[in-house]
């Protein structure tokens, strides 16, 4: 059944849908998802910009983990017919798809987040893109897809509440938040290392070590943020605009840095690279944002 699946697909591949694919396939990526966060947390409102990228952080790293135990091979490795596109994406095991679960999760939040019927549905519709795109590239199998689905999807909605609920309980949020943010960036460093040891599988263990350093850092910059800057997303839309485009530079600039870490550092240059992404949007350059008088105090 999953290989006629496949093959369907590949017997009604042409140019216009391989752009259409790789096009639905970059809005479960994470530079996409990333964009989506630092606009909300920036602009929108901190506490929605807190739980979307809680709760996509909480999903993306389920599914590492699970990728990590299950191991699946893609449908490529498996079957010669299956040609893929867009291979360079297709890092990791294959079950459960990661661009799925991303999307999945991170537009399941933001429906909660708006509530609006016509939103809603675009993110149903984006959620549905990413998946088939995947299907259609021939990195994943119909099972990689449904299970990313499920996962992404329920647990951004029983996220959703507690992390609501969590925080407005501000002395609870900052120890909460540090406490994960701790145990995240001291896993990816572990990860880092042996990864750079080459004592683990770096096929299984590579994609979360980076989520677990982003998630750290992410979460220590916030703690940060709330204790030191305290920051409002109220401006002008000009103001609006660099301070998303600047953040988004920086951490656009700090992925870069992966073209001169040595190869024999990938582990440990992960680690930072991905804790340093996670620190600049949430800490960071809000402190450098509120020197520039890009953002106004308290909220």
């Amino acid at each position: 059944m999953q290989e006629s699946i496949m093959l369907f697909f590949l017997n009604i591949a042409n140019p216009v849908l391989d752009t259409f694919a790789n096009l639905a396939s970059m809005i479960g990526e994470e530079s996409f998802v990333i964009a989506f966060v630092l606009y909300i947390y920036y602009n929108y409102n901190k506490k929605s910009g807190f739980i979307l990228f809680s709760s996509t952080l909480y999903s993306v790293i389920a599914m590492g983990i699970l990728k990590s135990i299950v191991r699946a091979p893609r449908p490529f490795q498996v079957l010669d017919s299956i040609k893929s596109k867009r291979v360079e994406t297709a890092t990791g095991y294959s079950f459960p798809s990661g661009h799925t679960t991303t999307a999945a999760s991170s537009y399941t939040t933001l429906a909660l987040i708006f509530r609006k019927r016509a939103f809603s549905i675009i993110c149903a519709i984006a959620i549905a893109l990413v998946g088939i795109s995947r299907l259609y590239l021939g990195v994943h199998w119909p099972n990689d897809v449904f299970g990313g689905l499920v996962l992404g999807t329920s647990i951004s909605l029983l996220a959703y509440r507690p992390l609501s609920l969590l925080y407005d309980d501000k002395d609870r949020l900052m120890k909460v938040t540090l406490v994960v943010g701790s145990v995240a960036a001291a896993a990816a460093l572990t990860l880092g290392v042996l990864l750079n040891l080459s004592l683990v599988d770096e096929v299984a263990f590579t994609d979360l070590m980076k989520v677990l350093a982003l998630g750290g850092g992410g979460f220590l910059g916030f703690v940060f943020e709330t204790k030191r800057v305290n920051f409002s997303t109220e401006g002008t839309i000009g103001r609006k605009i660099v301070r998303f485009v600047l953040g988004l530079a920086g951490v656009i600039i700090i992925m870069a840095l992966k073209a001169v870490i040595p190869s024999s550092l990938a582990g440990i240059g992960g680690f930072l690279r991905y804790g340093l992404i996670g620190l600049w949007a949430t800490g960071i350059f809000p402190l450098i944002g509120r020197g520039l008088h890009l953002f106004s105090d308290g909220q």
